[in-house]
């Protein structure tokens, strides 16, 4: 590593001298062209390339974000960045508000010598003091081609694979696209690559991991790689795991248990941001999130990485562990550790102190689970986020999804940024078996109590409030007091039963207040995707010479999807299955089917359930009873 050249990445090298792999096979044969953003894409049309639609909404995020990072990057150095449809808009503007303004700005740049001409990048140019982009899984490259076709001021995007197809075809699509001065296609190991590249003047300031599946096994490579306040954009497509179904899993991975709850999204994104932290404190580096989101089927985090041996000492108090009760998923953070103020303007830390409840819930007696450490800072910079939404805003035909862009962003502008965490409308209404009061009436309670609350882009129907628990509690209990529950069906060691036994000491004010309404919904902004398409999930992994997806395999999906799969079982195999549970007739040696008697004497076919037990044909009726069907 140190007797590398500090300038970009040589391709040959990257990709140890070989040459893709395997038998040359027809360019062109049985393949998909595929135009997104900017780009033109090639595909096989056999699942050998991983590609997925449903996520442009991430790229076209992705180029947003690192089109603004560029701008305050080179902003630092003299450069502007020429974004394409941007300066027409504000020409429009300009002229519209501020003509006065206008001139004056004409009169002074006409009085500028040639030399004072402020420097600009633009899109598709090789920028020399740019940004220098690594993807480290790139598989076709659409990705890459589409930084050199829309972001400006880039010096070279790494385009890497470790599959020699998925590099072959990032070759021809770089071609295609005629952005070969721009990006350099690359065979390697993505880990290795970020390896080689740790010394500080052949880092990357920007590193692209969107991998199928985690991520895990590339964030320690990549905040050694990214540079001093990089920005590093990671991908989590496996939810099952950060949503719960598997906290041990979710430790091996990210090092932190995750929960079962109805803010699992909001708590996957605590966990990656965890898990980034803690990798980069082991090299006296910290993280910054600047924007976090959760979308479709994935969580998307984009953040940037300093180094400082003093800040990296407060990150113990930016983690926190989480008790929730089983019984009405009420939680509480417990932060690690502890950072107070002590004489001199020092920052003195220490353990905190905890826990922060008793052995049972206070509300409805049931125990507590325990999950985290998890990430219990702000998700966003939301200054970023408003630079960010802004220009998408004032240039929305640059991306085909800018509409979603911007109802998401403005539902995070509007989110509480201290309050970890949030409940949902049918999780509390649930608890006490109560009807479900409007998102209105229940953000009008809290703000009539003196309590902020907000929504969370992570749910549709989420409350985030720095309302306590017992307050939210008594508000849904003078909510049921409206819409009364039938006490005598409930039981007495139920939570619904214990909560509303309490008299609530809070008297909630459930008038509509105009404030509880937010602006995005007011406006009516698209801020919670609808299913964009059929079986729009995680696709197949890409496998070497997979075959083509046709209308039998996509029927089969579709009949298939979300169903257990269990083969086929014979006919004859099945009834001589079912014959280990014989009638009573058959054990008295009366029953008229003989030798082919099965406990349901139903014929045997294809259909016939394997869910019976025993029990049922010792139920049968005797021989004076009358014959129901299926009986003889």
């Amino acid at each position: 590593m140190e007797g590398q050249s500090q300038g970009p990445p040589n391709p040959a090298a990257m990709e140890n001298g070989t040459q893709p792999c395997g038998e040359e096979r027809p360019l062109e044969a049985q393949e998909t062209t595929v135009t997104e953003g900017a780009a033109q894409i090639a595909f096989p049309s056999a699942n050998e390339v991983f590609y997925n639609p449903v996520q442009e909404f991430n790229r076209d995020l992705t180029c947003a974000v690192i089109t603004e990072f560029a701008r305050i990057q080179l902003g630092a150095k003299g450069i502007q960045i020429k974004v394409p449809g941007e300066k027409d808009v504000q020409k429009v503007v300009v002229d519209l508000s501020e003509q006065e303004d206008d001139k004056a700005e004409l009169k002074e740049s006409a009085n500028l010598a040639p030399g004072d001409q402020p420097r600009t990048a633009a899109v598709g140019e090789i920028c020399e003091e740019g940004l220098r982009v690594l993807e480290g899984l790139a598989a076709s490259g659409l990705r890459s081609i589409r930084f050199a076709r829309e972001v400006p001021g880039l010096q070279f995007v790494v385009a890497n694979d470790a599959s020699a197809r998925a590099v072959d075809l990032i070759r021809r699509n770089v071609q295609l696209n005629d952005v070969a001065h721009l990006v350099q296609p690359s065979q390697a190991d993505a880990r290795m690559l970020m390896y080689q590249h740790q010394k500080a003047s052949e880092r990357f300031d920007v590193i692209d991991l969107d991998p199928y599946g985690s991520p895990a096994p590339f964030l320690d490579a990549a905040v050694q790689a990214v540079s001093e306040g990089g920005l590093l954009c990671v991908t989590c497509t496996d939810m099952a795991v950060l949503a719960g179904n598997s906290g041990e899993t979710c430790y091996s991975k990210y090092g932190a248990m995750a929960l079962k709850s109805r803010a699992c999204h909001e708590m996957a994104l605590r966990i990656v941001l965890h898990s980034l932290d803690l990798r980069a404190n082991c090299y006296q580096r910290f993280v910054v999130p600047l924007l976090s989101i959760s979308a479709d089927f994935y969580v998307r985090v984009f953040v940037r990485v300093f180094t400082g041996q003093a800040k990296v000492k407060a990150s113990a108090s930016k983690q926190a562990l989480v008790f929730q009760c089983v019984g009405c998923g009420a939680f509480h953070l417990q932060r690690l550790g502890k950072a107070s103020g002590a004489s001199g303007g020092r920052v003195k830390f220490s353990a905190a102190c905890g826990p922060p409840v008793a052995p049972e819930c206070e509300h409805c007696g049931q125990r507590h689970q325990l999950g985290g450490p998890l990430w219990a800072e702000p998700l966003h910079d939301l200054d970023f986020v408003g630079h960010v939404l802004e220009a998408v805003s004032a240039n929305p035909s640059r991306f085909h999804t800018a509409e979603r862009i911007r109802g998401v962003l403005s539902v995070i502008t509007e989110e509480l940024p201290d309050v970890p965490l949030y409940y949902t409308l049918d999780q509390l209404s649930s608890t006490v078996h109560c009807s479900t009061p409007s998102l209105l009436q229940l953000r009008s309670a809290l703000l009539h109590a003196g309590f902020r609350v907000s929504l969370s882009h992570a749910c549709k129907n989420a409350v985030k409030t720095d309302a306590p628990s017992s307050a939210l509690w008594d508000i849904m209990r003078c909510w049921e007091k409206e819409c009364p529950v039938k006490r005598e069906r409930l039981s007495e060691t139920s939570p619904a039963f214990r909560i509303l036994s309490v008299e609530p000491r809070l008297q909630a004010n459930f008038t509509i207040r105009d404030d509880a309404n937010p602006s995005s919904r007011q406006r009516g902004l698209k801020r919670f995707q609808a299913n964009p398409e059929a079986n729009w999930g995680p696709r197949p992994r890409a496998r070497p010479g997979g075959k083509a997806a046709g209308e039998a395999m996509e029927e089969r999906r579709r009949l298939l999807q979300n169903k257990r799969k269990e083969p086929a079982e014979d006919p004859a195999q099945q009834a001589a299955r079912l014959k280990t549970f014989p009638c009573k007739r058959f054990k008295e040696g009366t029953c008229q089917r003989g030798d082919q008697c099965c406990y349901s004497h139903s014929p045997p076919t294809s259909k016939v359930t394997t869910e019976a037990t025993p029990s049922d044909c010792q139920n049968s009726p005797g021989p004076g009873a009358a014959a129901g069907p299926g009986v003889d």
